[in-house]
């Protein structure tokens, strides 16, 4: 009988293990992340014992969240990343190096050799990207302040992985014999570096899209999704050359084509790969952690493991202090961030390489970090119900979430101050709506007074679909989010073409990107209320009614018009201020010539000064 070919007989087992144990772990509450880990120890050498060759599976499965750091990427525009700067390099750095002086002075106290100390407190002091991002994921937290602030750190320690893992050498046996680099081939290292990052951002934003939109026109889905593949592989390759971490590259990657027209197409094709690679990630972390390690120093795993779980709980829940993130978010925050991450396994390895420590050291370090990967979501699981507990006296509105298919005409996305308004005037013509919002707070101020909303994120496409999106014939876009307001409307967009959207923009920036997403029914939120206030203060100055009707009519129907002509220009900051200038100047000219044809010698107002003394700045356009 002929044997089944050896990839055969691991894919089945992984995805059999997979397939039984994540459902298992999601029925009992405890997350998909422990039901990966779970099935990797049952299928592992200290478990059944079917899988052996753990290091190889693991440096495959890295690219799970290699595709996670893409798939971020792609969520960030150059601008966000740029505004991102301080928290990414204040508490990432912060954050690394508080929780790595706190660790290494412990090993100090306990005894232990410098190098042993410094580079165990280095590699302890990184966090698990692919847990904490997943679980921030999964609880939608991560626009929230303590999202934000995690996601900087995060992608920090990715970096500093870099400079860590080049002073493995120096402090290594190697080192201490003399066979250290010199100043030339360090500088060179660091050219080449440069080289490649430089090299990455300029063929980036040359290159990707004009290739990109000749493969699309190719117009065969297969091949679009290979070359996404292919581009992250690329990516990822090229900082491997140079010694860098795969999924910086990949994120840089996402990072460029972040205002690129083929983003959600690129999500759409990378999403189930990521999410297979991450799971099979996760199953080679649950078949790595090394339990004879733990058996035989049962004692001293504990200590490390708790020792250095609490050291970096210390320090990241000072920083959250510090930095503001809310109350609420800091438990969360600060447990995701504590637990041992997947970059310190190669710390430890390549220290154990470089005859920093002995293999049995690096061992145990591994395995405390695995063990704490492994605990961290049965710690959050118990967490959130300890919040729950602790908040019960507060009547928690229950969430409704969206669950059967309707058949409203009309979806409203967001019940804010916005929302609200639009959804009264519908219902009080008898015309039906479906209402979505993501704040269980603003259920309860809807159903206090009689409104039906529906709890839900209207960015997935499959909560769309069971609003009827399919079916409906128009689509409000009223969140306040702007980001999360463009995501609506380009989901909207892409996959039901026939809605008619109707949004809402905060400023003039918003309306320039809704418009760049094809919607055209756009307003800007505080511009009609603005037009009215003004048309007060201009009757206050002793303009008949009438005349002031006029004044902001006329300045309406101009500002309207000179964002059509404006929108164009939008990305040229030169033509577009020019723009803005020469209608603003246009309408002052108009509105002075019309006050001097109608101005008489002896006329004078009944209260206040001239209005034909108003200066010329206030016909401003708001922009």
């Amino acid at each position: 009988m002929e044997h089944a070919p050896t990839w055969l007989t691991y894919g089945f087992l992984y995805l059999g293990a997979a397939v039984l144990a994540v459902p298992i772990a999601k029925a009992l509450g405890l997350g998909t992340i422990i039901g990966y880990l779970a099935a990797g120890i049952a299928i592992g050498p200290w478990g059944l014992a079917l899988v052996s060759n753990v290091q190889d599976i693991l440096h495959f499965a890295e690219f799970g969240v290699v595709l996670m750091l893409f798939l971020v990427g792609l969520e960030l525009q150059p601008s966000r990343l740029w505004a991102l700067r301080r928290p990414i390099f204040g508490m990432g750095s912060a954050q690394v190096l508080g929780c790595a002086a706190l660790l290494f002075a412990l090993g100090a106290l306990a005894g232990l050799p410098w190098r042993v100390s410094l580079v165990g407190a280095l590699g302890l002091a990184l966090s698990s990207t692919a847990i904490a991002l997943q679980s921030l994921a999964e609880r939608n937290l991560l626009r929230t302040p303590g999202g934000q602030a995690g996601f900087s750190i995060l992608l920090f320690q990715d970096v500093a992985a870099i400079p860590i893992l080049a002073l493995l050498p120096l402090l290594g046996a190697a080192g201490a014999a003399g066979a250290t680099h010199s100043p030339g081939d360090l500088a060179l290292e660091a050219l080449k570096i440069v080289g490649v990052i430089g090299a990455i951002i300029l063929g980036g934003r040359l290159l990707l899209r004009p290739v990109l939109r000749w493969i699309a026109k190719s117009k065969t889905p297969e091949i679009f999704t290979a070359a996404a593949l292919l581009l992250v592989v690329g990516m990822a390759y090229l900082m491997v050359l140079v010694g860098l971490s795969m999924a910086l590259g990949a994120f840089l990657a996402g990072v460029l084509l972040a205002d690129s027209e083929y983003r959600r197409e690129l999500e759409a094709d990378i999403k189930p790969f990521k999410g297979l690679l991450l799971g099979l990630f996760f199953i080679a972390v649950g078949m790595g952690i090394d339990f004879g390690v733990i058996l035989r120093s049962p004692g001293l795993m504990a200590a490390i493991l708790a020792g250095f779980l609490a050291a970096k709980a210390i320090v990241i829940y000072t920083l959250a202090k510090l930095v503001n993130i809310p109350y609420q978010e800091r438990p969360v925050f600060t447990l995701l961030l504590a637990q041992g991450g997947e970059f310190a396994f190669v710390v430890f390895q390549a220290a154990a390489g470089a005859k920093v420590f002995a293999a049995e050291t690096a061992s145990l370090l591994i395995g405390a970090v695995a063990l704490s990967m492994l605990i961290s979501p049965l710690l959050l699981v118990l967490l959130d119900r300890a919040l729950l507990r602790r908040h019960a006296h507060v009547k928690a509105p229950a969430a409704e979430e969206i669950s059967e298919p309707q058949e409203a005409p009309i979806i409203i996305a967001g019940f804010g101050r916005y929302g609200q308004i639009v959804s009264r005037v519908l219902l009080a013509q008898g015309i039906p709506t479906t209402v979505l919002d993501h704040s269980v707070e603003m259920l309860e101020v809807a159903r206090t007074f009689g409104y039906r909303v529906f709890y839900g994120d209207a960015t997935r496409l499959d909560l769309l679909r069971i609003a009827g999106a399919e079916h409906a014939r128009i689509l409000v876009v009223a969140v306040d989010d702007p980001e999360q307001s463009l995501k609506i409307a380009k989901l909207a967009r892409g996959h039901f073409p026939h809605l008619q959207i109707v949004a809402r923009a905060r400023d003039i920036t918003h309306w320039n990107n809704l418009r760049d997403a094809g919607v055209t029914l756009v307003q800007r939120e505080l511009f009609e209320s603005s037009l009215q206030s003004a048309h007060t203060v201009l009757e206050l100055m002793g303009l008949p009614p009438a005349e002031a009707t006029a004044i902001t009519q006329r300045f309406r129907t101009h500002n309207i018009a000179l964002v059509d002509r404006m929108y164009p220009h939008h990305k040229d900051r030169t033509k577009y201020i020019a723009v803005a200038r020469e209608g603003r100047s246009q309408l002052a000219d108009q509105m002075a010539k019309e006050r001097q044809e109608h101005r008489t010698p002896d006329a004078a107002p009944a209260k206040g000064p001239a209005p034909e003394g108003l200066p010329r700045e206030s016909s401003q356009d708001g922009l």
